[in-house]
């Protein structure tokens, strides 16, 4: 993944739907791997990231975490279903398909919550989704499974 790069004089702020959507689809619909590089400057220095796996603070945890995912999806696309903003706050449901190394292709379904700051940087990002639940789906007889398991425990 390339590193960030900002042109001096270029407005990195956020300002309607519009761009935010335009954002996430050049980032997981490049061959390959995912690439940040064009929208990391769109991310302000304190940005608060939390996804069921994680949490994190700052934007060079935030870049060195988009470098350990590009590094072990072998492909990664996104498809935005809707989104919607509400004063600084946008809304993306997204579906996520993802190839391992090693294993098939899983289709993650999920969302985004992403908070601007005044200036029109992502300040705060939270992203909602079942990871393994995913995942596991795709498992022959695994999957259907854990679903029992999970409607027996929490249904």
């Amino acid at each position: 993944m390339n590193e960030p790069e900002e042109h001096p004089g270029q407005d990195y702020c956020i300002k309607d739907i519009e761009t935010v959507k335009s954002l996430w689809s050049q980032t997981y619909n490049t061959q390959g791997s995912p690439d940040w590089s064009h929208i990391l400057p769109y991310y302000h220095t304190d940005i608060k990231f939390r996804d069921s796996v994680q949490a994190l603070q700052g934007k060079d945890d935030f870049v060195a975490m988009t470098q350990r995912l590009a590094q072990r999806s072998k492909d990664l696309k996104m498809s935005i279903v809707n989104a919607v903003m509400e004063g600084n706050v946008c809304f993306l449901e997204w579906e996520m398909t993802i190839k391992f190394k090693k294993n098939p292709s899983s289709i993650l379904y999920g969302s985004s919550r992403v908070t601007l700051n005044d200036e029109g940087k992502i300040i705060e990002q939270r992203d909602y989704y079942d990871l393994w639940g995913d995942i596991f789906d795709n498992i022959p007889r695994f999957g259907k499974a854990y679903r029992r398991f999970m409607i027996k425990k929490f249904g």
